[in-house]
Protein backbone atom coordinates (compact mmCIF):
# COMPACT_ATOMS: atom_id res chain seq x y z
CA UNK A 1 0.00 0.00 0.00
CA UNK A 2 1.07 3.48 -1.00
CA UNK A 3 0.02 5.27 2.40
CA UNK A 4 0.49 4.19 5.99
CA UNK A 5 -2.14 2.28 7.10
CA UNK A 6 -3.77 3.24 10.88
CA UNK A 7 -7.16 2.01 12.27
CA UNK A 8 -8.62 5.43 11.06
CA UNK A 9 -7.37 3.97 7.57
CA UNK A 10 -8.24 -0.02 8.19
CA UNK A 11 -11.70 0.97 9.45
CA UNK A 12 -12.50 3.32 6.24
CA UNK A 13 -11.07 0.23 4.41
CA UNK A 14 -13.83 -1.80 6.10
CA UNK A 15 -16.97 0.00 6.07
CA UNK A 16 -17.96 -0.08 2.52
CA UNK A 17 -17.28 -3.79 2.45
CA UNK A 18 -19.62 -4.44 4.93
CA UNK A 19 -22.63 -2.48 3.16
CA UNK A 20 -21.87 1.20 4.17
CA UNK A 21 -22.72 2.67 7.88
CA UNK A 22 -26.70 2.26 6.62
CA UNK A 23 -25.93 -1.69 7.02
CA UNK A 24 -24.73 -1.70 10.12
CA UNK A 25 -26.22 -1.99 13.14
CA UNK A 26 -23.87 -1.94 15.53
CA UNK A 27 -20.17 -2.37 16.48
CA UNK A 28 -18.46 -4.45 18.92
CA UNK A 29 -15.02 -6.51 19.40
CA UNK A 30 -13.60 -8.80 21.84
CA UNK A 31 -10.32 -9.88 22.29
CA UNK A 32 -9.04 -10.51 18.17
CA UNK A 33 -12.59 -10.12 16.43
CA UNK A 34 -14.83 -6.97 15.31
CA UNK A 35 -18.34 -7.71 15.69
CA UNK A 36 -20.36 -6.60 13.80
CA UNK A 37 -24.45 -6.37 13.63
CA UNK A 38 -25.50 -6.13 9.81
CA UNK A 39 -28.85 -5.77 8.70
CA UNK A 40 -28.56 -7.19 4.98
CA UNK A 41 -25.19 -9.67 5.00
CA UNK A 42 -25.80 -9.84 1.34
CA UNK A 43 -23.97 -6.75 0.94
CA UNK A 44 -20.98 -7.89 2.30
CA UNK A 45 -17.91 -8.01 -0.19
CA UNK A 46 -16.25 -10.69 1.34
CA UNK A 47 -14.03 -11.41 -1.00
CA UNK A 48 -12.72 -8.35 -0.89
CA UNK A 49 -12.76 -7.85 2.80
CA UNK A 50 -10.83 -11.10 3.33
CA UNK A 51 -8.39 -9.53 0.57
CA UNK A 52 -7.43 -6.15 3.05
CA UNK A 53 -4.13 -6.74 4.34
CA UNK A 54 -5.42 -5.79 7.90
CA UNK A 55 -8.02 -8.85 7.85
CA UNK A 56 -7.09 -12.10 9.17
CA UNK A 57 -10.05 -13.87 8.75
CA UNK A 58 -13.99 -13.87 8.27
CA UNK A 59 -16.80 -15.75 10.42
CA UNK A 60 -19.87 -16.08 10.31
CA UNK A 61 -22.29 -15.90 13.58
CA UNK A 62 -24.89 -14.22 14.96
CA UNK A 63 -22.65 -10.97 14.46
CA UNK A 64 -21.45 -11.07 11.66
CA UNK A 65 -17.24 -11.29 12.97
CA UNK A 66 -13.71 -9.94 11.24
CA UNK A 67 -10.62 -11.21 12.47
CA UNK A 68 -7.96 -8.10 12.95
CA UNK A 69 -6.00 -9.83 15.93
CA UNK A 70 -5.43 -8.21 19.44
CA UNK A 71 -4.52 -4.40 19.73
CA UNK A 72 -5.67 -4.35 16.11
CA UNK A 73 -9.11 -4.75 16.70
CA UNK A 74 -9.35 -2.78 19.91
CA UNK A 75 -7.80 0.55 17.92
CA UNK A 76 -9.98 -0.19 14.70
CA UNK A 77 -13.39 -1.11 16.86
CA UNK A 78 -13.89 2.77 17.87
CA UNK A 79 -12.83 4.27 14.64
CA UNK A 80 -15.51 2.40 12.41
CA UNK A 81 -18.12 2.75 14.82
CA UNK A 82 -17.44 7.02 14.17
CA UNK A 83 -17.60 6.53 10.97
CA UNK A 84 -21.18 5.01 11.49
CA UNK A 85 -22.38 6.94 13.51
CA UNK A 86 -21.19 9.83 11.76
CA UNK A 87 -24.31 12.34 9.83
CA UNK A 88 -24.76 10.92 6.51
CA UNK A 89 -26.03 12.64 4.12
CA UNK A 90 -29.45 12.61 3.11
CA UNK A 91 -30.26 9.95 0.51
CA UNK A 92 -33.56 9.23 -0.61
CA UNK A 93 -35.23 6.24 0.56
CA UNK A 94 -36.06 3.26 -1.68
CA UNK A 95 -38.89 0.57 -0.94
CA UNK A 96 -36.29 -1.94 -2.35
CA UNK A 97 -33.91 -1.03 0.23
CA UNK A 98 -36.17 -0.58 3.20
CA UNK A 99 -38.25 -4.21 2.28
CA UNK A 100 -34.65 -5.91 2.03
CA UNK A 101 -33.57 -4.00 5.38
CA UNK A 102 -36.63 -5.46 7.14
CA UNK A 103 -36.37 -8.86 5.43
CA UNK A 104 -32.72 -9.07 7.36
CA UNK A 105 -34.03 -7.87 10.53
CA UNK A 106 -37.14 -10.71 10.22
CA UNK A 107 -34.12 -13.35 9.66
CA UNK A 108 -31.71 -12.09 12.62
CA UNK A 109 -34.73 -12.13 14.52
CA UNK A 110 -36.09 -15.33 13.20
CA UNK A 111 -31.99 -17.20 14.04
CA UNK A 112 -32.22 -15.70 17.58
CA UNK A 113 -34.94 -17.41 18.06
CA UNK A 114 -33.49 -20.43 16.89
CA UNK A 115 -30.69 -20.10 18.78
CA UNK A 116 -30.10 -22.99 21.82
CA UNK A 117 -30.58 -21.92 25.43
CA UNK A 118 -26.98 -23.29 25.87
CA UNK A 119 -25.35 -21.33 23.04
CA UNK A 120 -27.10 -17.87 24.52
CA UNK A 121 -26.02 -18.42 28.03
CA UNK A 122 -22.39 -18.82 27.02
CA UNK A 123 -22.73 -16.14 24.70
CA UNK A 124 -24.22 -14.15 28.06
CA UNK A 125 -21.39 -15.53 30.17
CA UNK A 126 -18.62 -14.74 27.49
CA UNK A 127 -20.29 -10.97 27.31
CA UNK A 128 -19.77 -10.78 31.04
CA UNK A 129 -16.30 -11.68 31.05
CA UNK A 130 -14.46 -10.96 28.20
CA UNK A 131 -14.60 -7.01 29.27
CA UNK A 132 -12.39 -7.73 31.80
CA UNK A 133 -9.50 -9.83 30.00
CA UNK A 134 -7.08 -6.62 29.05
CA UNK A 135 -7.29 -5.54 32.91
CA UNK A 136 -6.59 -9.86 33.54
CA UNK A 137 -3.69 -9.36 31.02
CA UNK A 138 -2.00 -6.13 32.27
CA UNK A 139 -2.55 -7.13 35.67
CA UNK A 140 -1.01 -10.56 35.31
CA UNK A 141 2.19 -9.50 33.29
CA UNK A 142 3.35 -7.43 36.02
CA UNK A 143 2.36 -9.76 38.85
CA UNK A 144 4.97 -12.20 36.93
CA UNK A 145 7.43 -9.49 36.72
CA UNK A 146 6.99 -8.53 40.46
CA UNK A 147 7.36 -12.83 41.16
CA UNK A 148 10.56 -12.22 38.85
CA UNK A 149 11.88 -9.15 40.94
CA UNK A 150 11.11 -11.06 44.26
CA UNK A 151 12.89 -13.99 43.62
CA UNK A 152 15.65 -12.01 42.43
CA UNK A 153 15.68 -10.17 45.04
CA UNK A 154 15.99 -6.94 42.79
CA UNK A 155 14.73 -2.97 43.56
CA UNK A 156 12.90 -4.11 46.33
CA UNK A 157 11.66 -0.94 47.03
CA UNK A 158 9.47 -0.75 44.00
CA UNK A 159 7.80 -4.20 44.49
CA UNK A 160 5.07 -3.43 46.95
CA UNK A 161 3.85 -0.87 44.89
CA UNK A 162 4.06 -3.46 42.25
CA UNK A 163 1.80 -5.78 44.20
CA UNK A 164 -0.53 -3.36 45.11
CA UNK A 165 -0.70 -2.48 40.95
CA UNK A 166 -1.20 -6.28 40.22
CA UNK A 167 -3.31 -7.05 42.93
CA UNK A 168 -5.83 -4.04 43.20
CA UNK A 169 -8.13 -5.53 40.19
CA UNK A 170 -8.42 -8.87 41.45
CA UNK A 171 -9.19 -7.81 44.85
CA UNK A 172 -12.40 -6.11 43.22
CA UNK A 173 -13.07 -8.46 40.09
CA UNK A 174 -16.39 -9.64 42.21
CA UNK A 175 -17.66 -5.71 41.41
CA UNK A 176 -17.02 -5.59 37.83
CA UNK A 177 -18.46 -9.11 37.47
CA UNK A 178 -21.50 -7.74 39.04
CA UNK A 179 -21.41 -4.89 36.90
CA UNK A 180 -21.51 -6.55 34.01
CA UNK A 181 -23.87 -9.11 34.68
CA UNK A 182 -26.37 -7.01 35.66
CA UNK A 183 -25.99 -4.49 32.43
CA UNK A 184 -26.20 -7.93 30.45
CA UNK A 185 -29.52 -8.70 31.84
CA UNK A 186 -31.07 -5.69 31.87
CA UNK A 187 -30.86 -4.48 34.89
CA UNK A 188 -29.06 -1.22 36.73
CA UNK A 189 -25.27 -1.59 36.45
CA UNK A 190 -24.28 0.03 39.30
CA UNK A 191 -27.09 -1.81 41.57
CA UNK A 192 -25.38 -5.07 40.13
CA UNK A 193 -22.21 -3.77 41.28
CA UNK A 194 -22.94 -3.03 44.63
CA UNK A 195 -24.57 -6.01 45.51
CA UNK A 196 -21.56 -7.98 44.23
CA UNK A 197 -19.48 -5.59 46.21
CA UNK A 198 -19.79 -7.33 49.16
CA UNK A 199 -18.70 -10.24 48.29
CA UNK A 200 -15.19 -8.79 48.97
CA UNK A 201 -16.07 -6.30 51.75
CA UNK A 202 -13.66 -6.26 54.49
CA UNK A 203 -16.42 -6.40 56.80
CA UNK A 204 -17.95 -9.50 55.82
CA UNK A 205 -15.64 -11.09 58.70
CA UNK A 206 -17.96 -10.02 61.06
CA UNK A 207 -21.10 -11.82 59.74
CA UNK A 208 -22.11 -15.08 60.57
CA UNK A 209 -24.49 -16.98 58.73
CA UNK A 210 -26.35 -20.30 60.43
CA UNK A 211 -22.86 -20.45 62.22
CA UNK A 212 -20.26 -19.99 59.64
CA UNK A 213 -18.33 -17.12 59.41
CA UNK A 214 -18.11 -15.57 56.09
CA UNK A 215 -14.58 -14.44 54.73
CA UNK A 216 -14.37 -11.79 52.21
CA UNK A 217 -14.25 -13.12 48.89
CA UNK A 218 -15.84 -16.00 49.67
CA UNK A 219 -17.60 -16.98 47.14
CA UNK A 220 -16.09 -15.29 44.18
CA UNK A 221 -16.49 -13.99 40.68
CA UNK A 222 -19.36 -17.15 41.14
CA UNK A 223 -20.95 -15.70 43.93
CA UNK A 224 -20.54 -11.79 42.39
CA UNK A 225 -22.34 -13.40 39.23
CA UNK A 226 -25.45 -15.06 41.44
CA UNK A 227 -25.97 -11.71 43.41
CA UNK A 228 -25.95 -9.38 40.49
CA UNK A 229 -28.22 -11.65 38.95
CA UNK A 230 -30.56 -12.06 41.97
CA UNK A 231 -30.43 -8.10 42.28
CA UNK A 232 -31.28 -7.81 38.80
CA UNK A 233 -34.45 -9.73 39.18
CA UNK A 234 -35.23 -8.08 42.29
CA UNK A 235 -34.86 -4.99 40.28
CA UNK A 236 -37.45 -5.45 37.80
CA UNK A 237 -39.90 -6.84 40.01
CA UNK A 238 -39.83 -4.21 42.17
CA UNK A 239 -39.59 -1.69 39.33
CA UNK A 240 -43.19 -2.70 37.72
CA UNK A 241 -44.84 -2.52 41.26
CA UNK A 242 -43.97 0.13 42.66
CA UNK A 243 -45.28 3.78 41.05
CA UNK A 244 -42.91 6.12 39.40
CA UNK A 245 -42.75 8.97 41.94
CA UNK A 246 -41.44 6.61 44.25
CA UNK A 247 -39.23 4.43 41.94
CA UNK A 248 -36.17 6.53 42.40
CA UNK A 249 -36.09 5.91 46.36
CA UNK A 250 -37.68 2.36 46.72
CA UNK A 251 -36.16 0.40 43.72
CA UNK A 252 -32.39 0.58 44.59
CA UNK A 253 -33.13 0.35 47.90
CA UNK A 254 -35.22 -2.84 48.00
CA UNK A 255 -32.98 -4.11 45.13
CA UNK A 256 -29.46 -3.72 47.55
CA UNK A 257 -31.68 -4.58 50.36
CA UNK A 258 -33.19 -8.19 49.53
CA UNK A 259 -30.55 -9.22 47.19
CA UNK A 260 -27.74 -8.39 49.88
CA UNK A 261 -29.23 -10.23 52.29
CA UNK A 262 -29.85 -13.42 50.18
CA UNK A 263 -26.19 -13.09 49.14
CA UNK A 264 -24.99 -13.01 52.89
CA UNK A 265 -27.08 -14.97 54.44
CA UNK A 266 -27.01 -18.02 51.41
CA UNK A 267 -25.30 -16.96 47.81
CA UNK A 268 -21.80 -16.53 49.41
CA UNK A 269 -21.57 -19.86 51.77
CA UNK A 270 -23.05 -21.73 48.06
CA UNK A 271 -20.94 -20.23 45.40
CA UNK A 272 -17.67 -20.38 47.92
CA UNK A 273 -18.41 -24.21 47.94
CA UNK A 274 -18.73 -24.65 44.37
CA UNK A 275 -15.65 -22.70 43.79
CA UNK A 276 -13.88 -24.53 46.03
CA UNK A 277 -15.13 -27.63 44.41
CA UNK A 278 -13.48 -26.19 40.94
CA UNK A 279 -10.36 -25.93 42.72
CA UNK A 280 -9.86 -29.22 43.61
CA UNK A 281 -11.34 -30.91 40.83
CA UNK A 282 -9.05 -29.05 38.61
CA UNK A 283 -5.93 -30.47 41.12
CA UNK A 284 -6.85 -33.80 41.33
CA UNK A 285 -7.57 -34.33 37.69
CA UNK A 286 -4.10 -32.86 36.85
CA UNK A 287 -2.20 -34.80 39.92
CA UNK A 288 -4.24 -37.84 38.89
CA UNK A 289 -5.18 -38.20 35.35
CA UNK A 290 -2.73 -35.16 33.99
CA UNK A 291 -1.50 -36.65 30.75
CA UNK A 292 -5.09 -37.89 30.35
CA UNK A 293 -6.64 -34.48 31.02
CA UNK A 294 -4.17 -32.71 28.80
CA UNK A 295 -5.08 -35.16 25.77
CA UNK A 296 -8.54 -34.33 26.11
CA UNK A 297 -8.68 -30.89 26.84
CA UNK A 298 -5.74 -29.77 24.13
CA UNK A 299 -7.89 -32.41 21.59
CA UNK A 300 -10.81 -31.14 21.66
CA UNK A 301 -9.95 -27.24 22.35
CA UNK A 302 -10.49 -26.64 18.76
CA UNK A 303 -14.11 -27.80 18.28
CA UNK A 304 -15.25 -26.32 21.11
CA UNK A 305 -14.19 -23.09 20.06
CA UNK A 306 -15.93 -23.68 16.58
CA UNK A 307 -19.16 -24.40 18.61
CA UNK A 308 -18.76 -21.77 20.75
CA UNK A 309 -18.60 -23.60 23.94
CA UNK A 310 -15.32 -22.94 25.08
CA UNK A 311 -16.97 -19.63 26.54
CA UNK A 312 -18.10 -22.16 29.78
CA UNK A 313 -14.55 -22.21 30.41
CA UNK A 314 -14.50 -18.63 31.19
CA UNK A 315 -15.49 -18.68 34.80
CA UNK A 316 -13.55 -21.49 35.72
CA UNK A 317 -10.90 -19.88 34.49
CA UNK A 318 -11.54 -16.79 36.54
CA UNK A 319 -12.08 -18.71 39.31
CA UNK A 320 -8.83 -20.64 38.99
CA UNK A 321 -7.00 -17.19 39.13
CA UNK A 322 -8.52 -15.90 42.12
CA UNK A 323 -8.17 -19.34 44.39
CA UNK A 324 -4.97 -20.18 43.18
CA UNK A 325 -3.21 -16.80 41.46
CA UNK A 326 -3.37 -18.80 37.89
CA UNK A 327 -5.06 -21.21 36.15
CA UNK A 328 -3.72 -24.68 35.42
CA UNK A 329 -6.11 -25.15 33.00
CA UNK A 330 -4.84 -22.86 29.90
CA UNK A 331 -1.70 -24.16 28.84
CA UNK A 332 -3.14 -27.18 28.73
CA UNK A 333 -6.16 -26.03 26.16
CA UNK A 334 -3.02 -23.53 24.42
CA UNK A 335 -1.55 -26.55 22.91
CA UNK A 336 -4.44 -26.55 20.20
CA UNK A 337 -2.83 -23.70 18.72
CA UNK A 338 0.35 -25.87 18.28
CA UNK A 339 -1.01 -28.79 16.85
CA UNK A 340 -3.02 -25.67 14.34
CA UNK A 341 0.43 -24.60 13.43
CA UNK A 342 2.00 -27.34 12.88
CA UNK A 343 -1.18 -29.14 10.37
CA UNK A 344 -0.37 -25.68 8.44
CA UNK A 345 3.15 -25.73 8.02
CA UNK A 346 2.10 -29.50 6.88
CA UNK A 347 0.22 -28.23 4.04
CA UNK A 348 2.26 -25.75 3.35
CA UNK A 349 5.21 -28.32 2.54
CA UNK A 350 3.02 -30.90 0.73
CA UNK A 351 0.87 -28.18 -1.11
CA UNK A 352 4.01 -26.76 -3.04
CA UNK A 353 2.36 -25.22 -6.40
CA UNK A 354 -0.47 -23.98 -4.30
CA UNK A 355 0.20 -20.23 -4.61
CA UNK A 356 -2.79 -18.74 -2.88
CA UNK A 357 -3.04 -21.64 -0.03
CA UNK A 358 0.63 -20.90 0.54
CA UNK A 359 0.02 -17.15 0.83
CA UNK A 360 -2.72 -17.62 2.78
CA UNK A 361 -0.65 -19.69 5.62
CA UNK A 362 2.38 -17.34 4.92
CA UNK A 363 -0.13 -14.16 6.31
CA UNK A 364 -1.44 -16.25 9.40
CA UNK A 365 1.24 -17.81 10.63
CA UNK A 366 2.40 -15.41 12.91
CA UNK A 367 -0.39 -14.93 14.50
CA UNK A 368 -0.81 -18.27 15.04
CA UNK A 369 2.30 -18.74 16.63
CA UNK A 370 1.00 -16.26 18.99
CA UNK A 371 -2.19 -17.62 19.79
CA UNK A 372 -4.28 -15.97 17.39
CA UNK A 373 -5.82 -19.25 15.65
CA UNK A 374 -8.68 -17.95 13.70
CA UNK A 375 -6.91 -17.27 10.36
CA UNK A 376 -5.52 -20.57 9.87
CA UNK A 377 -8.97 -22.38 11.13
CA UNK A 378 -11.16 -20.77 8.91
CA UNK A 379 -8.65 -20.13 5.88
CA UNK A 380 -6.35 -23.68 5.87
CA UNK A 381 -7.30 -26.31 8.31
CA UNK A 382 -11.45 -26.36 8.47
CA UNK A 383 -11.73 -25.50 4.79
CA UNK A 384 -9.52 -28.70 4.28
CA UNK A 385 -11.48 -30.92 6.51
CA UNK A 386 -8.42 -33.49 7.21
CA UNK A 387 -5.78 -31.21 8.58
CA UNK A 388 -8.37 -30.06 11.02
CA UNK A 389 -8.36 -33.32 12.78
CA UNK A 390 -4.74 -33.60 12.52
CA UNK A 391 -4.28 -30.32 13.81
CA UNK A 392 -6.48 -31.53 16.83
CA UNK A 393 -4.05 -34.58 17.25
CA UNK A 394 -1.29 -32.19 17.45
CA UNK A 395 -3.18 -30.46 20.50
CA UNK A 396 -3.81 -33.61 22.06
CA UNK A 397 0.10 -34.56 22.35
CA UNK A 398 0.75 -31.20 23.22
CA UNK A 399 -1.85 -31.23 26.30
CA UNK A 400 -1.10 -35.23 27.15
CA UNK A 401 2.93 -33.70 27.34
CA UNK A 402 1.90 -31.03 29.93
CA UNK A 403 0.10 -32.25 31.79
CA UNK A 404 1.94 -35.64 32.39
CA UNK A 405 4.37 -33.05 34.20
CA UNK A 406 1.80 -32.18 35.92
CA UNK A 407 1.07 -35.74 37.13
CA UNK A 408 5.02 -35.39 38.78
CA UNK A 409 4.32 -32.33 40.76
CA UNK A 410 5.37 -29.28 38.26
CA UNK A 411 2.23 -27.57 37.46
CA UNK A 412 2.21 -24.80 35.11
CA UNK A 413 -0.51 -22.07 34.57
CA UNK A 414 -1.63 -18.94 33.64
CA UNK A 415 -2.05 -15.68 35.82
CA UNK A 416 -4.03 -14.54 33.21
CA UNK A 417 -6.74 -15.75 30.24
CA UNK A 418 -6.99 -14.33 26.73
CA UNK A 419 -3.38 -14.93 25.24
CA UNK A 420 -1.80 -18.17 23.92
CA UNK A 421 1.10 -19.99 22.09
CA UNK A 422 4.42 -17.55 22.49
CA UNK A 423 2.61 -14.83 24.02
CA UNK A 424 1.67 -16.75 26.84
CA UNK A 425 5.16 -17.08 28.17
CA UNK A 426 5.22 -13.57 29.90
CA UNK A 427 1.63 -15.06 31.97
CA UNK A 428 3.10 -18.45 33.40
CA UNK A 429 3.70 -19.33 36.83
CA UNK A 430 4.07 -22.53 38.45
CA UNK A 431 4.86 -23.99 41.56
CA UNK A 432 8.61 -25.03 40.58
CA UNK A 433 10.42 -21.62 39.65
CA UNK A 434 9.94 -19.65 36.23
CA UNK A 435 12.58 -21.74 34.29
CA UNK A 436 11.32 -25.39 34.57
CA UNK A 437 7.47 -23.61 33.96
CA UNK A 438 8.75 -22.18 30.45
CA UNK A 439 9.97 -25.34 29.95
CA UNK A 440 7.60 -27.67 30.37
CA UNK A 441 4.96 -25.30 28.48
CA UNK A 442 7.57 -24.77 25.39
CA UNK A 443 8.00 -28.76 25.57
CA UNK A 444 4.60 -29.04 25.34
CA UNK A 445 4.49 -26.37 22.29
CA UNK A 446 7.45 -27.79 20.31
CA UNK A 447 5.00 -31.57 20.72
CA UNK A 448 1.76 -30.17 19.39
CA UNK A 449 3.77 -28.49 16.26
CA UNK A 450 5.86 -31.93 15.44
CA UNK A 451 2.66 -34.23 16.24
CA UNK A 452 0.28 -32.09 14.60
CA UNK A 453 2.72 -31.24 11.54
CA UNK A 454 3.76 -35.20 10.89
CA UNK A 455 -0.14 -36.37 11.16
CA UNK A 456 -0.95 -33.79 8.98
CA UNK A 457 2.01 -34.54 6.30
CA UNK A 458 1.17 -38.34 6.11
CA UNK A 459 -2.38 -37.86 6.93
CA UNK A 460 -4.05 -34.84 6.83
CA UNK A 461 -3.01 -33.95 2.86
CA UNK A 462 -5.74 -35.68 0.79
CA UNK A 463 -4.63 -37.82 -1.55
CA UNK A 464 -6.01 -35.92 -4.75
CA UNK A 465 -4.80 -33.00 -4.05
CA UNK A 466 -1.33 -33.99 -2.87
CA UNK A 467 -0.86 -36.24 -6.41
CA UNK A 468 -2.04 -32.71 -8.09
CA UNK A 469 0.58 -30.69 -6.14
CA UNK A 470 3.55 -33.33 -7.09
CA UNK A 471 2.63 -33.57 -11.51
Amino acid sequence: MSTETTPRTTAAALLPLVGGPGNVTSVAHCMTRLRLGLRDRSLVREDALRALPAVLGVVEDDTYQIVLGPGTVARVAPELERLVTAPATPATPTTADDLRAKGEELKTARRRRNATPVKLALRRVANIFVPLIPALIGCGIIAGLNGLLVNLAWLPAITPALTAIASGFMALIAVFVGHNTAKEFGGTPILGGAVAAIVVYAGIAEVTAFGVTLSPGQGGVLGALAAALLATYVEKRVRGRVPDALDVLLTPTVTVLVAGLVTIYGLMYAAGEVSATIGTAADWLLVHTGAFAGLLLGGLFLPLVMLGLHQALIPIHTTLIEQQGYTVLLPLLAMAGAGQVGAALAVYVRLRHDRSLRTTIRSALPAGLLGVGEPLIYGVSLPLGRPFVTACAGGAAGGAFVGFFSMLGDKVGSTAIGPSGWALFPLLQGNHGPALTAAVYGGGLLTGYVVGFTATYFFGVPVCDSAVDEN
